[in-house]
């Protein structure tokens, strides 16, 4: 990106006048050392989690979906959990 242009297009792009095509996000996020995904966060959580990640190498990052997958078998359990325990849920737990 020229210099001398690159000012004005940022604010293009914050004003959402222009939206930059991937190339160019992907030179913007080179710039700001964050992940191409960081711009497509909903939230700051998400950006956060997504430059974290970024940074982990492959085995690390294999850990950790390995860890965020337990995660999400213990919250399951504890829905079904819930339900079971719950008589207004008239849900039979064999269905889940």
């Amino acid at each position: 990106m020229d210099e001398s242009s690159a000012s004005g297009r940022m604010n293009h792009y914050e004003k959402g006048r222009h939206v930059p095509d991937v190339e160019t996000l992907r030179k913007i996020a080179q710039e700001l050392n964050v992940p191409l995904n960081y711009f497509l966060c909903e939230d700051d959580l998400s950006a956060e989690l997504a430059c974290l990640i970024s940074r982990l190498d492959d085995n690390s990052k294999k850990a950790l979906i390995t860890e965020l997958e337990k995660l999400e078998d213990l919250e399951l359990e504890k829905v079904v959990e819930q339900r079971k325990n719950s008589p207004e849920i008239a849900i039979d737990i064999k269905d889940l």
